[in-house]
């Protein structure tokens, strides 16, 4: 970890995987991070709810850059839904009741999670991280509430449904009225709708009370081990065979120069750098150049 940390004193890019913990804001934990390593401009990927902890992307310099360009998916998730229990947050921070419900057959649960597997719609959260006409749904929500208690009145547009798909979901345990179960999910998946929608599948109410992310695609908690990002890349590798110091110099260049020579965006290494490019119709533009590779 010495190492790891002498490293990262050295380098303007960095890309790691942090464990967050729960109960704690990924704001929050991003902040004790840069106070740890000493690094003031920092980033993450994937917002994890305050109550939820896990697999957390960091980067900082030219790798915050790279975010959208990561291959995140399939993500994992090990979940525990309480049923019985209402929450407007489907989570344990906004529990409002809790109704005793008899048990089920453990065979109703296996078989109940098996019917989410495959591509499926999913209404996100009122209390999301996801924007609504540039404002996050959890204030928007926030606001109005605020707003009926004072009297006064304003429309709320929640998020539509998206398009999700549940790769595979399994049964860890089932000590009622508590399901623990682990799910690994496309990009953009709510586990607490999902809970929610296991739970009103089985006739009663339900809010997870504990979430952990174990992943994203090959992402996962390595003690910080620094990473190479060009083995992350949701791209595949191109080879300039033209003279290199057009990639230096950032000057035109030519498709025909190129290994792989159809339309497409690629990454593309050359001394201790690397580009990002798209081929279309011939032409090659430059999306990232000169991400140096530390």
């Amino acid at each position: 970890m010495e190492n790891e940390e002498l490293r990262m004193e050295n380098c303007k890019n960095i890309l790691f995987v942090a464990n967050k913990p729960i109960f704690v804001s990924s704001n929050k934990f991003l902040n004790q991070l840069k106070r740890k390593y000493g690094i003031k401009k920092m980033g993450f990927s994937g917002t994890l709810d305050p109550f939820a902890c896990g697999c957390l992307i960091i980067a900082s310099g030219q790798y915050t850059r790279l975010f959208r360009f990561l291959k995140k998916t399939p993500k994992t998730y090990i979940a525990t839904l309480m049923l019985g229990a209402y929450s407007p947050s489907l989570d344990i921070e906004k529990i409002e009741t809790i109704t005793q419900i008899d048990p089920f057959e453990k065979d109703l649960i296996i078989n109940t999670l098996k019917e989410f597997l495959g591509k499926q719609k999913q209404l996100p959260p009122k209390y999301s991280a996801k924007r609504i006409n540039g404002q996050r749904a959890y204030n928007l929500i926030e606001n109005a509430e605020l707003r009926i208690e004072n009297n006064i009145s304003q429309n709320v547009y929640l998020e539509k449904e998206i398009d999700i798909e549940i790769f595979d979901i399994e049964l860890i345990n089932y000590s009622h009225p508590f399901i623990t179960f682990k799910a690994s999910v496309s990009e953009g998946t709510y586990i607490r709708s999902l809970g929610f929608d296991i739970a009103k599948k089985l006739g009663v109410d339900g809010a997870l009370t504990y979430l952990e992310r174990v992943n994203e695609g090959k992402f996962h908690y390595e003690c910080e081990k620094l990473l190479n990002p060009t083995e992350y890349l949701d791209l595949d590798e191109n080879v300039y065979l033209g003279d290199i110091e057009n990639l230096i110099l950032g000057r035109k260049l030519n498709a025909n120069d190129f290994k792989i020579k159809k339309n497409g965006q690629y990454y593309v290494k050359f001394d201790r750098f690397f580009a990002i490019i798209e081929i279309q119709d011939e032409k090659v533009s430059y999306i990232l150049n000169r991400i140096e590779l530390c």
